[in-house]
Protein backbone atom coordinates (compact mmCIF):
# COMPACT_ATOMS: atom_id res chain seq x y z
CA UNK A 1 0.00 0.00 0.00
CA UNK A 2 2.33 2.48 0.77
CA UNK A 3 4.39 2.18 -2.38
CA UNK A 4 1.00 2.96 -4.15
CA UNK A 5 1.35 6.43 -2.61
CA UNK A 6 4.71 6.64 -4.28
CA UNK A 7 3.45 6.27 -7.04
CA UNK A 8 0.36 8.54 -6.77
CA UNK A 9 2.99 11.67 -5.60
CA UNK A 10 5.19 10.79 -8.97
CA UNK A 11 2.42 10.73 -11.13
CA UNK A 12 0.91 14.04 -9.64
CA UNK A 13 4.59 15.44 -9.65
CA UNK A 14 4.74 15.00 -13.77
CA UNK A 15 1.74 16.78 -14.02
CA UNK A 16 3.30 20.16 -12.91
CA UNK A 17 4.82 22.00 -16.56
CA UNK A 18 6.41 25.16 -17.38
CA UNK A 19 5.76 26.36 -20.94
CA UNK A 20 7.23 29.16 -22.32
CA UNK A 21 7.69 30.87 -25.62
CA UNK A 22 9.62 34.02 -26.88
CA UNK A 23 8.15 36.36 -29.89
CA UNK A 24 5.97 37.38 -28.07
CA UNK A 25 6.81 36.37 -24.56
CA UNK A 26 4.16 34.20 -22.68
CA UNK A 27 4.79 31.33 -20.25
CA UNK A 28 2.10 28.88 -18.91
CA UNK A 29 2.06 27.26 -15.45
CA UNK A 30 0.08 23.81 -15.07
CA UNK A 31 -0.36 23.01 -11.45
CA UNK A 32 -2.29 19.78 -10.01
CA UNK A 33 -5.50 21.75 -10.51
CA UNK A 34 -5.33 24.66 -12.93
CA UNK A 35 -3.37 25.96 -15.88
CA UNK A 36 -2.25 29.86 -15.52
CA UNK A 37 -1.41 31.51 -18.66
CA UNK A 38 0.50 35.19 -18.95
CA UNK A 39 2.28 37.30 -21.24
CA UNK A 40 3.41 40.97 -20.71
CA UNK A 41 0.87 42.43 -22.70
CA UNK A 42 -2.49 40.86 -20.97
CA UNK A 43 -3.14 39.64 -17.43
CA UNK A 44 -2.81 36.17 -15.47
CA UNK A 45 -5.45 33.87 -17.01
CA UNK A 46 -6.45 30.68 -14.58
CA UNK A 47 -7.83 28.08 -16.63
CA UNK A 48 -9.09 24.81 -15.14
CA UNK A 49 -8.61 21.74 -17.52
CA UNK A 50 -9.92 17.90 -17.78
CA UNK A 51 -7.37 15.21 -17.42
CA UNK A 52 -4.88 14.96 -20.04
CA UNK A 53 -5.18 12.70 -22.62
CA UNK A 54 -2.51 10.61 -23.69
CA UNK A 55 -1.07 8.84 -27.04
CA UNK A 56 -2.51 5.68 -27.74
CA UNK A 57 -0.19 3.37 -27.26
CA UNK A 58 3.05 5.40 -26.37
CA UNK A 59 3.71 5.88 -23.20
CA UNK A 60 2.04 8.64 -20.58
CA UNK A 61 5.12 10.77 -20.77
CA UNK A 62 5.59 11.10 -24.30
CA UNK A 63 2.59 13.57 -25.52
CA UNK A 64 -0.22 15.30 -23.39
CA UNK A 65 -3.00 17.04 -24.24
CA UNK A 66 -4.90 19.45 -21.76
CA UNK A 67 -8.30 20.52 -22.99
CA UNK A 68 -9.53 23.82 -20.94
CA UNK A 69 -13.04 23.85 -19.27
CA UNK A 70 -15.09 25.91 -20.74
CA UNK A 71 -13.29 27.13 -23.15
CA UNK A 72 -13.85 25.96 -26.90
CA UNK A 73 -10.82 25.31 -29.29
CA UNK A 74 -8.62 25.81 -26.14
CA UNK A 75 -5.89 22.90 -25.61
CA UNK A 76 -2.12 22.96 -24.11
CA UNK A 77 0.18 20.20 -26.25
CA UNK A 78 3.33 18.99 -24.25
CA UNK A 79 5.42 16.75 -25.87
CA UNK A 80 9.01 15.02 -25.28
CA UNK A 81 11.25 15.57 -27.80
CA UNK A 82 15.21 14.85 -27.90
CA UNK A 83 15.72 18.47 -27.16
CA UNK A 84 13.71 22.43 -27.71
CA UNK A 85 15.08 25.47 -27.83
CA UNK A 86 13.70 28.75 -26.81
CA UNK A 87 15.51 30.47 -29.79
CA UNK A 88 16.96 33.55 -27.02
CA UNK A 89 18.61 31.39 -24.80
CA UNK A 90 21.57 28.54 -25.12
CA UNK A 91 18.89 26.47 -22.44
CA UNK A 92 17.61 23.11 -24.02
CA UNK A 93 14.12 21.75 -23.11
CA UNK A 94 12.61 17.83 -23.01
CA UNK A 95 9.22 19.09 -24.35
CA UNK A 96 7.64 21.11 -27.22
CA UNK A 97 4.58 23.19 -26.08
CA UNK A 98 1.47 24.43 -28.43
CA UNK A 99 -0.73 26.51 -26.51
CA UNK A 100 -4.14 26.98 -28.46
CA UNK A 101 -5.99 29.72 -26.52
CA UNK A 102 -9.49 30.45 -28.70
CA UNK A 103 -7.98 31.56 -31.78
CA UNK A 104 -4.45 32.56 -30.92
CA UNK A 105 -1.36 29.71 -31.25
CA UNK A 106 1.58 29.92 -28.92
CA UNK A 107 4.57 27.55 -30.03
CA UNK A 108 7.36 27.14 -27.45
CA UNK A 109 9.43 25.24 -24.81
CA UNK A 110 8.29 23.05 -21.68
CA UNK A 111 9.85 21.17 -18.67
CA UNK A 112 8.49 19.67 -15.36
CA UNK A 113 8.15 21.86 -12.61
Amino acid sequence: MHSNHLVVAQNSKSEEFIARGTEPFWSVTVGKSAIIFSSPDKPKQTFLYTKPLTAQGRPADLVRVYRLKNRENSILIIKQVDTCSDGMSDKNYPYSAIFILGNQVFEGCAEKK
